[in-house]
């Protein structure tokens, strides 16, 4: 299944409470729940003013359907191609 870099511009998303990212994290829950299992949510790095989160999906469809139902902007997403590591370099 393909994996996709999910880019959010959210301004002051570094200054977001926890209870605020809980919040978020359950309203993104709920609608994945509600997308069905093809889509699944991985994890989300956040930064000063973005989230920079990965999920699996068959589509990038799908991605911005669940993005729409959430609430949460998806301003760039970009397929992942691979996945490489500092355990690369021992190949």
């Amino acid at each position: 299944m393909p994996k996709f870099l999910i880019e959010r511009n959210i301004p002051d998303a570094g200054k977001l409470t926890p209870e605020q990212l809980t919040a978020a994290s359950q309203t993104s829950c709920s609608v994945l729940r509600n997308l069905g299992p093809e889509i699944q949510w991985v994890q989300s790095y956040v930064t000063a003013n973005k989230l920079f989160c990965v999920y699996i999906a068959p589509s990038e469809e799908l991605i911005r359907r669940h993005a729409t139902e959430s609430g949460f902007p998806a301003n760039t997403i970009t397929p992942i191609k691979t996945i490489i590591d500092p355990t690369t370099a021992e190949a």
